[in-house]
């Protein structure tokens, strides 16, 4: 089970420089090639960078192969570029041929450097090496018989892919080739109406991030909602689409300044600028009479004899009957509790009933068959040891007693 390293981006042959100088090292390298095409059997590996020398922030297409060679065993594939602080890696596209004996595996990622000068960006690889019966095995398992498919991982070093990153303008805001679109609903309306107004940045590089957009001005009010960002993955990299919702408001009208954007196209090397031109707003004014109420609100407080004393009066017939009232409740009450009480003796000895036994030997006492379900669980709890909530039961029996005389009892 042997491994590749051949990295294909890189290139050198220096054995007809040592041929002549150097016989014995020119015999030690032709003897290391030799070992490198035997470890070569299993699989060759392609990592093809869209170039090498990127401005700062300027997405880079970054191509990995892989490809079985030895068909006498299963292979498959681990691959993952390492995460690092100095870059950003943005997969776009995975293509897998899993066929036995025969695996392919093609990545295509987006690689943004994020730190002037030279970089090494990492890679993953990890080979599972495992045979047609083990495979078989596997695959017989289902959702609730789960086998791990048994293999022998190696781990393989890969070369870094060696960046040299050149620095931006230094006004560059924003990085990529990129157009601008805007629309604004009126330039003319009533004051302190909202304007709403979008603002549309579309194109391909590295996501712009710019906080105020707009600048804010005490000559109007400035609302604005989270940029919405929208990433398109493509073989050509990523497409991407900002898009600023804003709602200006103002009591008079007002000019919007013209905004400027610096940005930079890595691909063609040049700076350029997006640009809103100056907008002026018309805002009608709302009439001093419209703010102003011509009748005071609330009105002047003024201080009445006949109002305060039908007041007293309202209240005072308010609480006599109130008072009436709860002293005709309380009596209704207190009769209605002595009737039942004298009426239903059986839900007073329920109550007071202080455990199992004494509660059984109530019901037994009251010779009433509704009671020989509630009967039967009783003697179950104290002769067969089966569970029984106490408080429970004689809350349903009280219920039970509380109702017709008819019935069954359910409460167990």
């Amino acid at each position: 089970m042997s491994l590749s390293t051949k990295d294909m981006y890189v290139k050198q042959n220096p054995g007809r420089l040592l041929n002549g100088k150097y016989p014995k090292v020119a015999a030690l390298l032709s003897l290391f090639a030799v070992m490198s095409t035997l470890m070569a059997e299993d699989f060759t590996y392609r990592i093809m960078p869209g170039k090498t020398d990127p401005y700062l922030k300027e997405p880079i297409l970054l191509r990995v192969d892989l490809n079985q060679t030895n068909p006498d065993v299963v292979l498959l594939f681990d691959f993952k570029v390492n995460p690092d602080k100095r870059y950003r890696a943005h997969p776009l596209s995975a293509q897998h041929n899993d066929t036995l004996h025969h695996t392919r595996l093609s990545n295509l990622y987006e690689i943004y450097p994020l730190q002037n000068g030279d970089i090494n960006v990492t890679f993953s690889l990890t080979k599972r090496v495992t045979t047609d019966d083990k495979v078989r095995y596997f695959s017989s398992g289902d959702r609730d018989d789960f086998k791990k498919l048994e293999t022998k991982d190696f781990h393989v070093t890969l070369p870094p892919l060696k960046l040299h990153v050149r620095p931006l303008p230094k006004e560059a805001e924003i990085v990529g080739d990129y157009k601008l679109d805007y629309k604004i609903k009126t330039h003319h309306t009533k004051a302190f109406a909202p304007i709403p107004v979008t603002i549309m940045i579309t194109g391909k590089g590295y996501q712009p991030e710019i906080k105020d957009l707009l600048p804010k001005s005490g000559d109007y009010t400035l609302f604005a909602e989270k940029p919405k960002i929208k990433k398109i993955s493509t073989p050509q990299g990523s497409l991407i689409k900002v898009r600023y919702t804003y709602a200006l408001s103002a009591k008079q009208s007002f000019d919007l300044p013209t905004i400027k954007l610096h940005a930079f196209n890595p691909f063609k090397g040049k700076p350029y600028i997006l640009k809103i031109p100056r907008q002026h707003f018309e805002i009608d004014s709302v009439p001093q009479k419209q703010l102003v109420d011509s009748a005071d609100s609330p009105r002047p407080f003024t201080f009445e004899m006949e109002w305060l004393w039908n007041l007293l009066v309202y209240l005072a017939a308010f609480a006599a009957g109130y008072t009436s009232a709860l002293l005709w409740k309380k009596r209704s009450n207190k009769s209605l509790g002595k009737k039942k009480s004298e009426a239903d003796p059986l839900r007073s000895k329920i109550e007071d009933a202080k455990d199992a036994k004494a509660l059984l030997q109530i019901l037994m006492a009251s010779n009433d068959p509704h009671y020989r379900e509630a009967i039967t669980a009783l003697e179950a709890h104290l002769y067969k040891g089966k569970a029984l909530n106490l408080h429970k039961f004689k809350q349903a029996l009280k219920k039970q007693t509380k109702q017709t005389q008819g019935g069954t009892y359910h409460g167990r």
